[in-house]
């Protein structure tokens, strides 16, 4: 991500924390921009070109109650496979086009020693992002500040993987998702280091729609273990492929956002994201 569109998210980000905290008191576009040292005329055009709606509209998105009613209104179909999502009109669920494939015993023995990876640093709308993937798929997808430790995390997946910074077809797939038009996407394929639980986990979370929301006892449901919560928590808190597997989806029964390994902050930009971007 260039220097200026750093700034930028982080503004973006700046503004949202500002949103959360002050959202009962409804706060003007004054008050936001203020917030973040710009003048509302020039936060007004920087938000909305990048969320593509107005602030206000955005508050709206990432508020609990908003959450709380798209819960109600759509938990009863959720998992439904004629689900229409409305991606370009194709009608497609987020499942039917990222396959997941888990890796075998001897794929990640020993550290992973016999895998060759290939990793990239890119842009998203959500800050900087590090991808790696085998010849097989996509086995890693992750935000970060800093590129030291995005790679030291990624080799702490695979500690004796053979590591090469190279930018390929996979890699490419994977990253198309965050454009705004899927009609034109690939299939992604993603090759996961993780048990059957955890794949189970993972396949699931693909089934919620682009500007849906879904919880740990819903998730629980599906897979048929209504009394495995901490373990399906557990499962998506360890979802190796930030975004691709939705596990920003995925918010409390109350309404509240919840935990998210790459920040809370990041967590409610994406949701109210894609809301925008579905126009739900």
């Amino acid at each position: 991500m260039t220097e200026q569109a750093q700034i930028n998210y982080n503004r973006i980000a700046k503004a949202i924390d500002y949103i959360k905290v002050n959202f009962k008191k409804q706060p003007s576009l004054n008050n936001i921009a203020e917030s973040v040292h710009l003048s509302p005329h020039h936060f007004q055009r920087l938000f909305t070109d990048w969320a593509g709606v107005s602030p206000k509209k955005f508050m709206q998105y990432i508020s609990i109650e908003y959450a709380k009613r798209l819960l109600k209104d759509k938990q009863a179909t959720l998992f439904d496979t004629a689900y229409e999502t409305g991606f370009s009109g194709t009608g497609r669920l987020h499942d039917l086009f990222v396959n997941i494939e888990g890796m075998t015993p001897g794929e990640f023995k020993n550290g992973g020693e016999n895998l060759f990876i290939n990793y990239s640093f890119a842009e998203s709308p959500f800050g900087n992002i590090i991808v790696a993937s085998t010849k097989k798929g996509v086995c890693y997808m992750a935000f970060f500040e800093n590129k030291k430790e995005a790679f030291s995390k990624l080799n702490n997946h695979f500690p004796n993987a053979n590591y090469y910074q190279v930018v390929d077809i996979m890699q490419q797939n994977a990253l198309f998702i965050f454009q705004n038009d899927w009609s034109k996407l690939n299939n992604i394929k993603l090759h996961l280091k993780g048990t059957p639980f955890q794949l189970k986990v993972w396949e699931t979370l693909l089934k919620i729609p682009r500007g849906g929301l879904s919880t740990y006892g819903s998730i629980g449901n599906e897979i048929e273990k209504p009394k495995a919560s901490r373990a399906i928590g557990t499962a998506i808190g360890s979802n190796p492929v930030a975004f691709i597997i939705p596990c920003h989806r995925v918010i409390k029964s109350t309404g509240e956002i919840g935990g998210y390994m790459w920040g809370n902050t990041r967590k409610s930009a994406i949701i109210g994201w894609e809301a925008a971007k579905m126009g739900v």
